[in-house]
């Protein structure tokens, strides 16, 4: 039985690290999986990538960028995830709709209603199975390091605060599963693996 796996969260907080591991355990469990990520995995949407992120385009409307994400999210969905999907695959993806509506909606000041209305035509409403979603207070894990490499991770500790707030503010829904990354990556990993059982995906 295949499940689309989501992992959100704030920058640095442990995403793809935790993605590649529980691929990794997938795989060696003979369960055909793929991973792969927002903004992209497709040809399409990783160019529309390359413009949301480019640190050059100062001047992008907050509305022209939470469209260009539900763009790539619509091509992502349609192309890569529900076809993985109806072929018996489990699909892990490094965000979904939740990172719109932290990033787009709660931190850039959008109505949560508006950026929620984009993403279910996007993506058809499309839901995941599970969302493992990375809970921190510690505003260190929201940067790789004092550098910045687009124009998301340029944003000020303000931005990122509200980004951190909106998912350690999140209310339990049925396929939530709320993880704290202030622990050691194998108890990370520990605490996604004992959901992947519980759940009867491993």
């Amino acid at each position: 039985m295949s499940a689309f796996i989501t992992f959100e969260g704030p920058d640095g907080s442990g995403k793809s690290t935790i993605c590649n591991l529980v691929y990794d355990e997938l795989i060696k469990n003979n369960i055909k999986t793929i991973k792969t990520r927002e903004p992209g995995g497709t040809r399409i949407s990783e160019k529309i990538r390359d413009i949301i992120l480019d640190k050059d385009l100062k001047e992008m409307d907050m509305r022209t960028e939470a469209l260009l994400y539900s763009a790539s999210r619509a091509q992502h969905t349609y192309e890569k995830i529900i076809p993985a999907l109806e072929d018996g695959v489990t699909v892990l993806c490094e965000r979904y709709v939740l990172s719109s509506l932290a990033y787009q909606g709660h931190a850039r000041g959008q109505k949560l209603e508006d950026i929620r209305a984009i993403n279910d035509f996007a993506t058809g409403g499309k839901k995941p199975d599970i969302v493992f979603i990375f809970r921190t207070n510690n505003s260190t894990l929201t940067r790789k390091d004092q550098a910045c490499y687009d124009r998301l991770e340029c944003e000020g500790d303000d931005f990122h605060k509200k980004v951190r707030d909106y998912y350690n503010n999140l209310e339990k829904e049925e396929n939530y599963y709320f993880i704290d990354v202030n622990q050691t990556i194998e108890e990370v990993f520990g605490d996604c693996m004992k959901i992947l059982k519980e759940r009867k995906i491993l």
